[in-house]
């Protein structure tokens, strides 16, 4: 399983379910836009489902540590809510870098 960092703005709704006879109790998923626009499907479990249910919404930049699986689809391990300044900082270092 591959490891990846992510940092980009969450541009769906996010999705809630209980899960039946599984493992995992609950799960969110949603899709972020990355500072290079890619659109990135993601999903969390449990405790991480239910901050993200909680406290994200569509439009908050996050910073996301998590594993990518065959799917192409990124599963949480942490993660941190950027603010708007912090994030548009960010991008500016990114803008520079880039060229």
């Amino acid at each position: 399983m591959n490891h990846v960092f992510l940092i980009g703005k969450i541009i769906t709704d996010i999705n809630f379910k209980f899960i039946i006879n599984q493992k995992n109790i609950s799960i969110s998923t949603f899709k972020i836009k990355t500072l290079d626009n890619q659109i990135i499907n993601v999903k969390g479990y449990n405790e991480i489902a239910d901050y993200v249910y909680s406290k994200l919404q569509k439009e908050n930049f996050i910073k996301i540590y998590g594993s990518l699986d065959t799917n192409g689809v990124v599963t949480i391990n942490t993660l941190e809510k950027y603010s708007t300044i912090s994030c548009n900082k960010l991008c500016e270092h990114y803008v520079k870098f880039k060229k």
